[in-house]
């Protein structure tokens, strides 16, 4: 390579427009998933049910992703990455295009659990076709990359909310009407994009060694590795919640008396929406800052740093909320360190994945951690809250997660920079 060192080698057009592809893809999933966030209360009023009952919404989407992991997981692995990721992506597009015209609530619950469904798929599907074509050595800036399409999407949802529910005083169903613009996506990847050649190699490899996918699935080093990575998940999924969705949550404003004239933090709803925003800036730039950086000094490095940064800022973030605006520093120096960690996921896991069941084993883990967490994050902090200060509940909770990902990343293994397509990483991959 002429000029250029091959850690800076360029992207092919079919690399860039693949990329581009997964980074759409999960930037507008999370786009259509936080629209519900935005628009409960509108949701709750139309429909008269209570916001108990809006929230299930949230439920059901969470419990039907490793749903849609595994059956698209699945069938990427057969028949490879670019139609069932083509499929899923029109899919999700056209379900969450359709809540716009739910005449009831029990049609918009069914949607939006077809709909956790084909998100539960999207992100195995483009971070397996997005690592397997990005070069090795440059894994971890498109790692970041990658995963700040999920703020990206929150933040983009965050705007558009505001254009049309604030600006132009439109319905909340306009909002899902936006839904069908990743349909848009799945033209890219048919007209431009090309399959995976990893993909390619490996099913010919499986087929002249006569290597069935149940060999790999029930391999038991493969499965130790899954339980493993999946508790991985259930600390970096509790550490997104106790952080992201938990402050400023309902919980927090409460605490600081939002909309109370005597509380004097200084706090508006107003103010609390830029938060949300100031937020997912930072998140972007931890991902993209933290995941190149895990390039040089490896993944699990990467990760003991940002954790072992997020404890020492923990008191700031959780005991000085109270400052008024000035806990908007460390609110969004945390979303830097906790995504930072984030970063560096869709290179780990895809690492730590064998190359026959790629499609399927990085989205699986991802999902089923996230339900693990959702499952007792939030309980567990608000049993802490209901015995003593919102603030000791929010540090308790950020604490344990953080701990539990220190400890399981110290405990780990990791693969950075394996050659996807190799012998050696058919049914296994070398663990260093």
């Amino acid at each position: 390579m002429t000029g250029q060192s091959a850690g800076r080698e360029r992207l092919t057009s079919d690399q860039r427009n693949s990329f581009l592809a997964a980074v759409l893809g999960w930037t507008m999933d999370a786009f259509d998933y936080f629209i519900v966030v935005l628009v409960y209360a509108d949701i709750a009023e139309d429909f008269r049910v209570s916001d108990t009952e809006v929230a299930f919404i949230m439920t059901a989407t969470l419990l039907m992703r490793p749903v849609g992991a595994l059956l698209f997981g699945l069938w990427a692995d057969r028949v490879g990455r670019r139609v069932p990721l083509m499929v899923n992506v029109t899919f999700y597009s056209v379900v969450g295009f359709l809540c716009a015209f739910a005449p009831n609530f029990t049609v918009l619950v069914i949607l939006r659990l077809l709909y956790g469904i084909g998100m539960g798929g999207e992100w195995g599907l483009g971070a397996a076709l997005a690592m397997e074509k990005v070069p090795a050595k440059r894994r971890g800036f498109f790692s970041g990359l990658l995963q700040a399409g999920y703020p990206f999407g929150y933040l983009l949802a965050s705007l558009a909310s505001v254009i049309v529910l604030s600006w132009a005083g439109l319905s909340w169903r306009w909002l899902f009407g936006l839904s069908i613009i990743p349909a848009l996506i799945s033209l890219i990847i048919r007209a431009r994009v090309k399959e995976s050649a990893v993909w390619q190699s490996t099913r010919e490899r499986l087929r002249v060694t006569r290597t069935s996918m149940k060999d790999i699935l029930f391999d038991p080093k493969v499965i130790r590795r899954f339980v493993y990575l999946v508790l991985l998940m259930t600390a970096f999924n509790w550490m997104s919640y106790a952080t992201q969705d938990a402050h400023p949550g309902p919980g927090f404003l409460n605490a600081i008396g939002v909309g109370d004239a005597g509380a004097g933090s200084g706090v508006t709803p107003s103010l609390v929406a830029w938060i949300a925003v100031c937020n997912n800036v930072g998140a972007i730039i931890g991902a993209l800052g933290f995941g190149t950086l895990s390039d040089k000094f490896g993944r699990r490095s990467t990760v003991l740093l940002c954790a072992l940064l997020a404890l020492a800022l923990l008191p700031f973030f959780a005991f000085f909320s109270f400052l008024g605006v000035m806990f908007l520093v460390p609110s969004v120096l945390m979303q830097v360190l906790v995504q930072g960690a984030w970063g560096i996921i869709p290179a780990h896991l895809t690492e730590m994945s064998p190359d026959a069941i790629r499609g399927c084993y990085p989205g699986v883990i991802y999902q089923l951690g996230n339900c693990l967490a959702a499952a007792f994050s939030l309980p567990i902090q608000e049993a802490i809250a209901d015995t003593s200060v919102y603030p000791l509940a929010l540090g308790g909770t950020v604490f344990l997660a953080l701990f539990a990902a220190t400890t399981l990343a110290v405990a780990g293994k990791e693969a950075k920079g394996i050659r996807f397509g190799s012998p050696a990483t058919t049914s296994a991959v070398t663990e260093s």
